[in-house]
């Protein structure tokens, strides 16, 4: 699972990163030959951005940007799974249509990119497919579907995105859908109390062509069910631990025990809002929704608008500084408590860049040598390290490979 040693021009070249500062350059090098996936990535959305390439590096305080071909690189990140997200709309043919339309849009723009550079990155839809990629110096794409709305009413849809190349998908988002409960629906109501009979459909034909259920964003009936019905492991692709801080986006330990009892995987998020309580920013945050309200999905922004509405963002910064953000120290608190509940066969890292995710010490994925520095300063070996980057994540989607059709 390793890729060769940097030579030493390379390793100085990438030392020039600013990280660097803050690793050694032995833990920096054995974090370059780790295979590191990163099991969310909302980056897709950046490739449909007017004027944005991920074949140049981008600053995260200018364009807030975090994923980027020079910025891997330097991270040391291999790839991972590269998410098409579709927001929660109306449960209805036409919403169901629309969302369908988008999600498959989205995954065209994901197969765009590595068809754009195939010296560059390369799609995997099979666990064995990771290794080899990276040891040629490529960046592994994997694809997977964060909120199953699109598919409708239909689950047979899913062949269609299986043969795009999905190999993750999650059941719900921020509300509740036709397949699932959500963990932060508006009515703060359960719909069904876990899958509907719908879900449990999805989640049969899931198991049938080998694509690893993702219960990240569903309420915690929704993992039980997933626990007791799915014939292979679960995945939480982005989440935290509940024990660190209360919030329903959180795991609690009973769950977590229960979902490395059926050998699945947590991957922890660097979502802020997920970390830690924050102190209050109303006017902050009255600023950022009008302003997301401009740039809504599936809007076709030009370059023009686009720059006048990163401008207001950054007059926002300016304006309504965000003081209390959550740092570094609290996402290796999630990750450490994980560790310590369920120990390192059970756990990854899925940040949620460009979603959302990113901390102060940690703003994009050039800072991800961090966490590996941070996990052998915690008494983790090497191997500990290769499995919470990629082997525990490969070990699950094996298993949903070696169980399909059955």
């Amino acid at each position: 699972m390793r890729k060769a040693l940097l030579t030493g021009a390379a390793l100085a070249a990438l030392l020039s990163a600013p990280v660097a500062a803050q690793v050694s350059k032995q833990v920096y090098q054995l974090h370059q030959k780790l295979l590191t996936l990163d099991t969310h990535l909302d980056t897709p959305a950046s490739l449909d951005l007017p004027g944005w390439s991920i074949e140049e590096e981008h600053d995260v305080l200018h364009d807030y940007t975090q994923v980027d071909l020079p910025r891997m690189k330097k991270g040391g990140l291999d790839g991972g799974f590269w998410a098409i997200y579709t927001s929660q709309g109306p449960l209805t043919i036409e919403g169901f249509h629309k969302a369908r339309d988008f999600a498959i849009m989205r995954g065209l723009s994901i197969r765009n990119m590595v068809a754009a550079d195939p010296a560059n990155f390369a799609l995997a839809t099979e666990a064995k497919d990771a290794a080899p990629i990276a040891a040629a110096g490529k960046r592994v794409v994997y694809m997977s579907i964060e909120n199953a709305y699109p598919l409708g009413e239909d689950v047979s849809l899913l062949d269609t995105f299986y043969a795009m190349g999905v190999r993750v998908v999650g059941f719900a988002h921020f509300a509740h859908n036709q397949f699932a409960d959500s963990s932060t629906d508006p009515s703060g109501k359960p719909r069904y109390g876990g899958l509907s009979p719908l879900g449990k459909e999805l989640l049969k034909e899931m198991n049938r062509l080998g694509v690893v259920p993702d219960a990240s964003h569903s309420s915690d009936q929704v993992l039980d069910d997933l626990l007791a019905l799915s014939t292979t492991p679960v995945l939480l692709t982005h989440s935290g631990c509940k024990a660190v801080y209360d919030h329903p986006r959180n795991i609690d330990d009973a769950h977590l025990k229960a979902l490395a009892a059926k050998g699945g995987v947590i991957q922890m998020n660097a979502y802020g809002a997920y970390l830690r309580a924050s102190k209050p920013n109303p006017q902050r945050q009255e600023a950022l929704k009008a302003l997301y309200g401009q740039m809504r999905e599936g809007a076709k922004l030009s370059a023009e608008k686009r720059a006048e509405l990163l401008a207001k963002r950054q007059e926002i910064d300016k304006l309504y500084p965000d003081t209390d953000r959550p740092g570094f120290d609290d996402f290796m608190k999630h990750m450490l408590h994980a560790l310590e509940v369920v120990g390192p066969d059970h756990v990854g890292i899925g940040a949620d860049w460009d979603g959302g995710g990113g901390v102060v010490g940690m703003e994009d994925v050039a800072d991800l040598p961090k966490i590996t520095a941070a996990l052998l300063k915690a008494g983790y070996s090497e191997a500990d390290v290769q499995k919470i980057w990629s082997g525990n994540v490969l070990r699950v989607l094996a298993a949903a490979e070696a169980a399909k059709g059955k």
